[in-house]
C-alpha cells in the first residue's frame, strides 16, 4: 500500500497530469526489470502527459486515467470545480501558486452553495487545489482521497509486473469531460490492431454493490457496450472463480466513452473495486476488492 500511498499524494488534478506522468515514468524505469516482459514505452510529444506500454503481442489494452478532480481559483476567492468533487465547509486543500506552498479550506455559502476558500491571502488566480492527503489504512481497509483513479493506476501498474502481452494505458483529462482517449485508441487500434480494452477504475458502492464482495463487472453506467464481450468476461471471471459482483447503472461514464464514441471498432468492458464517499477526501475501498480486482485482471490479459 505504500504505492498507493504515493500515488495519492501526488497533485495531479485534469489538465495538470504532468507531476504523476513523470512519477510514473521514473516508477516505470526503476522497476521494470523485475517485471516478467520489459514493454515499449510510449510518451511525451503527441502522447501530451499520457503513457502507452506495450508488452509482448497485444489482444486487449487496459485503460486507467492519471488525474482527479479538485478546484480552480477564479476571481477573488471563487473557486470553480475541476470535474464532480463533493464540496463540504472546512474541507481541506492543498496547492501552491508564485508565493509558496497553499494549506486552505473550502467554504460553501449556505444559501447560494457558491465555493470559495478561507487562507490568510488571497491564492492567483488559475491555481489549482486538491483535497489534502490523509491515507489512512487499517487490516481491512485503505481511506483517502482519490483513490479514484490512483488506485485504478495502482491496480494497471501492479499487472504490469506479470502482464506478457497486452497494452497499459495512463490516459489524462477523465475527471472533466476526458480528451485523451481518443487519439490514444486510435493510435493503438492503427499501429498495433488493438480493439478491446478493460477500463481499470474505481465505482460505487450502491445498495446492489457491497465492500467486501469483490471486484465489479459494470453490465452498463451511461453508455451500454456490446453484451458478447462483457459476457464472455463473465465467463471467465466465473471459470477462474474470482469474487465478482455485477452492476448495473443508469449514470456515470468513464475512459470508455471516448472508445465507444470514436470511430474504431473497440469493445470495452468496466472492471473496478467500489468506493464508497465517492469524491470526497475519504474515500474508502476493502482490501478484498482491491485483491479480486488485480486478480480477474491478470487473468482477463491472459484469457481475453
Amino acid at each position: 500500500m505504500q504505492l498507493l500511498q504515493a500515488l495519492c499524494q501526488i497533485h495531479a488534478p485534469s489538465g495538470n497530469e504532468a507531476l504523476l506522468t513523470e512519477y510514473l515514468l521514473h516508477y516505470i524505469q526503476q522497476r521494470q526489470q523485475q517485471w516478467r516482459i520489459q514493454p515499449t514505452v510510449l510518451a511525451g510529444g503527441e502522447f501530451q502527459d499520457c503513457i502507452i506500454l506495450v508488452f509482448g503481442k497485444p489482444r486487449t489494452a487496459v485503460f486507467a486515467h492519471l488525474d482527479s478532480i479538485g478546484f480552480t481559483v477564479r476571481y477573488g476567492r471563487e473557486l470553480v470545480r475541476i470535474g464532480g468533487p463533493n464540496a463540504a465547509t472546512g474541507y481541506q486543500l492543498v496547492g501552491r501558486d508564485a508565493q509558496g506552498d497553499i494549506a486552505c479550506t473550502v467554504v460553501v455559502d449556505e444559501d447560494t452553495k457558491a465555493l470559495s476558500y478561507d487562507y490568510h491571502r488571497e491564492i492567483e488566480r488559475g491555481t489549482e487545489l486538491t483535497f489534502r492527503c490523509d491515507f489512512r489504512e487499517t487490516a481491512t481497509t485503505v481511506q483517502s482521497c482519490y483513490l479514484d483513479n490512483r488506485l485504478g493506476v495502482w491496480n494497471a501498474l501492479r499487472l504490469c509486473e506479470t502482464l506478457e502481452n497486452g497494452v497499459v494505458v495512463f490516459s489524462c483529462w477523465e475527471e472533466h469531460g476526458g480528451g485523451s482517449v481518443a487519439y490514444l485508441a486510435k493510435y493503438i487500434y492503427e499501429h498495433y490492431g488493438v480493439r478491446q480494452a478493460l477500463i481499470s477504475d474505481i465505482t460505487w458502492v450502491t445498495e446492489g454493490v457491497h465492500p467486501g464482495q469483490g471486484v465489479v463487472i459494470s453490465l452498463r453506467d451511461s453508455l451500454i457496450p456490446r453484451r458478447s464481450y462483457v459476457e464472455g468476461i463473465r465467463r471467465i471471471a466465473e471459470a477462474a472463480d474470482v469474487p465478482h459482483q455485477l452492476e448495473v447503472e443508469g449514470s456515470g461514464g468513464s475512459d470508455a466513452k471516448e472508445l465507444q464514441h470514436g470511430a474504431q471498432p473497440w469493445d470495452w468492458c468496466f472492471i473496478g473495486a467500489p468506493e464508497d464517499n465517492v469524491h470526497t477526501p475519504d474515500e474508502i475501498v476493502d482490501k478484498r476488492d482491491i485483491e479480486s480486482m488485480l486478480a480477474l485482471y491478470q487473468v482477463l490479459m491472459r484469457e481475453l
